[in-house]
């Protein structure tokens, strides 16, 4: 007999075949039931617990790894959707920093901007669809990487304009003298002076390094009180030659700024005190020696060219006669003899405040005089006659001097008044 099933015809003779009867569906059963008995029984509770939770675990795992794999397109909002979304600044503002989402606006406490849902559906493959999108508007400029990041740093300057790069560095070598090196940088000296903070002249020595401005002035470092106009005021300088000669384009000052203050002037030099050089005065004696206060300059002058007058191995000139310089100064050991270039009447002996410090005067007769400057020592007294060689004073550094040497000079008139000097190697 045939029967219909789901639309096929199945005889029985088959279902008979494929049904298993009732009885030995009740048997199969009873087997399971004594096999798992069996599968307990052989492995113990615990152990088929384990094995159970086990299963468990890995069955999880499964599942979570099929879940992970992407199914479709995502970017809705609520989860996987069919509507992906970017959302870009584009540079304005709502008040309050809304979130534009379809039209409904999300309020996000501290945005300020306008964020734009774009519609990416339909892009091609193969677009680069972030080439697309507007870059938020910064304010800075670029260059950006593709993700937004600078890559170009942003250097603040932090120099300052000032004089320090004009200043020179000069080693003071074997016979310097203070005004020399002035004359060879066309300064003066004491701007030296100055800007090497010196308090001595016997400050000046082999090796040293000094600072030389390029003009004759001051070198001041600003302080938190000091304006370009009070400069200007304290020096008696204008303030556009200071910025001139500085080369500096802001008149604002910084604190710490090194200016050359072009012709202005510190302190002078401290006049040391004055103490009695020891003095040799020699008593009249006859013949052609002697002499004393009475004693007359003589009219003219027969001893031919002048000597020299160092005595001393090593003395040489350290600077010649030249403009500004009308005299020859020769560097020798200090307390090295100095010697009466001629014959002749002393008219000065001692100290004296004209930056040649402890000198003598010779008058030789024709209108002929010399001088013998910063000695350590005066050896003859006003009015004494000396010989041609004879020794006047020590070698020394006193006055406006560096170094020991002898400031020499020849004069032509009277040393104190309407006289000039001339070279003196013309008469050595």
């Amino acid at each position: 007999m045939a029967r219909q099933v789901h639309g096929g015809v199945r005889t029985a003779a088959a279902a008979a075949h494929l049904a298993p009867s009732r009885g030995k569906r009740r048997s199969l059963r009873q087997a399971a039931r004594l096999d798992r008995t069996g599968f307990v029984g052989r492995l113990g509770t615990d152990k088929a617990v384990a094995v159970v939770v086990a299963s468990i675990v890995l069955s999880a795992s499964v599942v979570s790894v099929s879940a992970a794999t992407p199914g479709g397109p995502t970017g809705g909002p609520d989860g996987d959707g069919v509507t992906p979304r970017v959302a870009i600044m584009d540079g304005g503002g709502l008040e309050g920093g809304d979130l534009v989402d379809g039209g409904d606006q999300v309020d996000i406490p501290g945005f300020a901007g306008v964020l734009t849902p774009i519609d990416l559906r339909g892009t091609p493959s193969g677009v680069d669809v972030a080439a697309d999108i507007p870059v938020a508007n910064t304010g800075v400029s670029g260059p950006f990487l593709d993700d937004g990041t600078l890559v170009k740093p942003v250097a603040v300057d932090t120099t300052v304009e000032d004089g320090s790069g004009m200043l020179k560095k000069y080693r003071v070598r074997g016979g310097d003298t203070l005004s020399g090196i002035a004359n060879k940088f066309d300064i003066s000296m004491m701007t030296l002076w100055w800007a090497n903070h010196l308090s001595s002249k016997d400050e000046l020595h082999l090796g040293q390094v000094l600072v030389i401005p390029p003009v004759s002035g001051l070198v001041v470092t600003v302080t938190p009180a000091d304006t370009l106009d009070s400069l200007a005021a304290r020096y008696g300088v204008s303030t556009s030659r200071i910025l001139k000669t500085n080369q500096l384009t802001d008149p604002n000052l910084v604190v710490g700024q090194v200016l050359v203050v072009p012709g202005a002037q510190g302190k002078p030099i401290p006049t040391p005190k004055a103490t009695k050089s020891p003095v040799v005065r020699h008593p009249p004696t006859g013949g052609g020696g002697g002499g004393g206060p009475s004693v007359r300059p003589p009219v003219h002058y027969g001893g031919g060219h002048f000597m020299w007058p160092v005595v001393g191995g090593g003395n040489y000139i350290s600077q010649y006669y030249h403009y500004g310089h009308y005299a020859i100064d020769i560097a020798a050991d200090y307390g090295s003899t100095v010697r009466a270039a001629g014959s002749g009447t002393v008219i000065y002996a001692g100290w004296k405040s004209n930056g040649g410090g402890y000198q003598v005067w010779i008058a030789h007769g024709s209108n002929l005089y010399t001088t013998y400057n910063h000695m350590s020592a005066v050896l003859v007294g006003r009015g004494q006659h000396v010989g041609r060689g004879q020794q006047v004073g020590r070698i020394g550094q006193s006055g406006n001097a560096t170094g020991p040497h002898l400031h020499f000079e020849v004069w032509i008139g009277p040393v104190w008044s309407g006289g000039r000097r001339v070279n003196p190697l013309a008469y050595l």
